[in-house]
């Protein structure tokens, strides 16, 4: 598989444009090269304005994006038309990564997927990503796409471990991408947590941050302050041991932030 920058700028609900675009900005030139946004964020031109702004190659960036079923459909044309109306937002030649945000609504597998292998083929993206399916979605877009599936994004942290999804990752070979890898700031209020950051004279996000990576998934988490970006990037000096790895593994206590009566983990088949 190709190589992931190992934490990566999420961008959800950064929808002020000016703050935007100078988080973009900044985390890129502080050292990131992973840029996670959406169609349904509203911010495509805001993160491709941060891109243009930032003193980085086009070429070093890794740049995400997804398909939401409620914005434009999910019908075969109509991924096609969105992905490039993304690329045009975004002022890029071309995405990296391409993922259908969710498997509701009007996603059907037969066919959503068969434009991620054209648009592939095309050369607008180079990866095909799905975000929040369960291995029960994973099964059937394994067996409709023609091309490898890249990444699965899903809410991640340590308060959600998403064990199942990650072994899932590991036997079908992709990567697995956490978005809210603080659980949304909770991760501040965790006794382990704070024992583990105090230990080691660090933040409870760069234990958290630490944990996910080296659990073999790769964090977005969203930060728009210069403070934050910088904090968030300082978990990759970070290597945690066996026993804080346990003491988190161990916590009793599970949060998932989002979720709706039509998420896919409430409509596994029987």
């Amino acid at each position: 598989m190709t190589a992931l920058p190992e934490i990566g700028l999420g961008t959800w609900q950064n929808e002020d444009p000016k703050q935007c675009a100078e988080s973009v900005r900044t985390a890129l030139e502080m050292g990131y090269r992973h840029v996670d946004t959406a169609e349904f964020y509203g911010n495509e031109d805001a993160v491709g304005e941060g891109i243009a702004r930032a003193d980085v190659d086009r070429d070093e960036i890794f740049l995400a994006t997804k398909v939401h079923p409620s914005a434009t459909g999910v019908a075969y044309e109509e991924v096609l038309e969105a992905a490039e109306n993304s690329r045009e937002r975004l002022g890029v030649e071309s995405l990296d990564l391409l993922y259908v945000h969710w498997p509701t609504g009007e996603y059907d597998p037969e066919e959503t997927l068969p434009a991620f292998d054209e648009l592939r083929e095309s050369g607008l993206i180079e990866h095909v990503g799905v975000s929040n399916f369960e291995p029960y979605n994973l099964d059937r877009a394994l067996d409709v796409l023609d091309v490898p599936l890249f990444a699965n994004q899903i809410e991640m942290h340590p308060l959600l471990p998403q064990a199942e999804l990650r072994e899932y990752a590991d036997e079908h070979d992709h990567h697995v991408v956490a978005y809210s890898p603080l659980a949304r700031g909770d991760v501040f209020d965790v006794p382990e947590i704070t024992e583990i950051a105090k230990k080691h004279g660090v933040s409870e996000a760069q234990v958290s941050l630490a944990w996910v990576r080296q659990k073999g998934a790769y964090p977005i988490p969203k930060a728009t302050s210069e403070a934050h970006i910088r904090d968030n990037f300082g978990s990759l000096d970070l290597e945690l041991d066996a026993d804080d790895i346990a003491a988190i593994d161990a916590i009793d206590r599970t949060e998932r932030h989002v979720d709706f009566d039509s998420a896919p983990w409430h409509h596994r088949p029987e």
